[in-house]
């Protein structure tokens, strides 16, 4: 076998790939960790694709009805949140088959070994007969890997919680690479930026705030209107102290430290400035200003939800442009890995 050929990774356009499952239930920690992201990634003149990804979903069963419901309200999502289509590529997964096909290859590419290692499959199969998981729950950090090197994408924002996947798609990069002696993948690097990369929960601020949580004060879900939103700021937890005049005195406080972080998300103000602001306040007056905040960011969002969602036909033409656009990115590179690998293409 040839040694690979060093590519500089100048030759690599930037280009920015993320997806999210449209599993439904779009919290205030998508908005933070990834929509608000998104939107600001798109005035940088880098190229952006967006991705729902409904292969990824099923890896659990999904009713349909749901799923196609889930997948229009997370565009929905997008552009209310400040996606454009026109500027991104916005699309659901299912709709490029480059994914499911760069998948299998890569699926012979990485090792058992790497997939058992993944956190969140030991998390998922914890305490279970991990034998009635699906194979698809096992591998899809295989097609994850596709879903961003089918773009050959340089740069994905991602939250500390799939670090771990995007180092699997690194080495399979570099393994695909080596293995046939070229430089064609890059080594995609993580963004990860910002006060509120991850938004905890408003019951335990050691808690990622999640839609799967039992209890609904946990969360802002991008549905609630605005005295609800008002209401689960104003009953998050917290503790007696006033807010410290230095962030370290936020160290061992996690509640308080989860609304410092989400008020500077919101603003787009460092946590370091809001306790400039606001240190020696306590929760009393805090609160209500976050949740004033919180409701002069969110409405506005939501109502755009709700309006694009009377219209469902129009979402699925924008996902249908976008997943156009998509394959005209990634069918010439899937080519190029059928040739690389050996596979003879008479068509």
């Amino acid at each position: 076998m040839t040694e690979p050929v060093q590519t500089p990774r100048s030759a690599f356009p930037t280009r920015v790939f993320s997806g999210i499952q449209p599993s439904g239930g779009l919290t205030l920690g998508n908005y933070l960790g990834a929509l608000k992201r998104f939107a600001e990634k798109q005035n940088e003149g880098i190229e952006t694709i967006y991705c729902l990804v409904d292969m990824h979903a099923i890896t659990v069963w999904q009713d349909p009805a749901s799923l196609r419901q889930q997948t229009r309200e997370a565009a929905a999502a997008f552009i209310a949140s400040g996606v454009d289509p026109a500027r991104s590529i916005l699309f659901n997964q299912s709709q490029v088959s480059a994914h499911a096909e760069l998948a299998w290859i890569f699926n012979c590419v990485a090792r058992m070994g790497w997939m058992g290692r993944m956190t969140q499959w030991k998390d998922k199969t914890a305490g279970k007969n991990s034998e009635n998981a699906s194979l698809g729950l096992f591998a899809y950090p295989a097609l994850m890997a596709a879903d961003i090197l089918a773009y050959k994408a340089t740069h994905v924002p991602v939250g500390e919680d799939q670090k771990q996947h995007l180092e699997l798609c690194r080495d399979i990069a570099t393994k695909f690479n080596n293995d046939f002696g070229v430089d064609f993948f890059p080594i995609t690097e993580p963004l990860i930026e910002g006060a509120a990369t991850r938004v905890m929960s408003l019951r335990d601020g050691t808690k990622k705030m999640s839609k799967s949580d039992p209890s609904d004060q946990s969360r802002i879900n991008l549905t609630d209107d605005s005295d609800m939103i008002a209401k689960k700021i104003k009953k998050a937890k917290t503790d007696a102290e006033p807010l410290p005049s230095e962030l370290d005195g936020l160290k061992d406080r996690p509640e308080a430290r989860n609304l410092v972080n989400i008020y500077a998300a919101l603003t787009g103000m460092t946590a370091e400035a809001v306790i400039a602001q606001h240190g020696g306040s306590q929760f009393g007056s805090f609160k209500p200003a976050l949740a004033d905040l919180a409701v002069s960011v969110m409405s506005p969002i939501t109502s755009e939800m709700n309006r694009l969602m009377q219209d469902v036909a129009e979402i699925d033409r924008i996902l249908g442009a976008g997943a156009a656009r998509a394959d005209a990115i990634a069918r010439p590179i899937v080519n190029e890995v059928y040739d690389i690998v050996g596979m003879i293409r008479s068509r």
